[in-house]
């Protein structure tokens, strides 16, 4: 009796480390998948050139010159505007972030606390991409079209 005991508490320790394995492994798998998007958004503009991003991929961008920084995103994430727009970003979130160009001369505000705005003027056509440098995954993208 105390062998079978011991060989059934062995199996299900077996079933719970397998399981736990899995989870982990799962997790791990999602956070890759999403850090391979932000890596290959991040290399697509080089030498103060816009970026060619995929537009299925990319949300239906609005025509508006103000992005509010809020639960830990750009709101809106695409915006579009005409060269020569200033678009203003404002953090209305609890916590510092930042507005900084994926690549090449783009927004670059340093550390925006909580309540303060940061602008920057687009004098080029094209999709500019940028991200929070605090938070790599809050992404967006300002279209400049002429």
């Amino acid at each position: 009796m105390g062998k079978r005991n011991l060989t059934l508490w062995i199996v299900a320790v077996v079933i719970v480390v397998a399981v736990i394995v899995g989870v982990i492994i799962a997790r791990n798998g999602k956070n890759n998948s999403s850090d391979n998007t932000s890596n290959t958004t991040s290399s697509q503009a080089t030498n103060n050139q816009p970026s060619n991003t995929d537009n299925a991929s990319t949300p239906q961008a609005v025509a508006t010159d103000k992005v509010s920084i809020e639960n830990m995103a750009f709101t809106p994430a695409a915006i579009k505007v005409k060269v020569g727009t200033t678009v203003t970003w404002t953090n209305n979130d609890s916590i510092a972030h930042t507005v900084t160009a994926d690549s090449g001369d783009g927004p670059n505000s340093g550390n925006l606390d909580p309540g303060k705005s940061y602008s920057f003027t687009y004098k080029t056509a094209g999709t500019f991409s940028y991200h929070c440098e605090i938070h790599p995954d809050m992404t967006g993208t300002v279209q400049v079209t002429q």
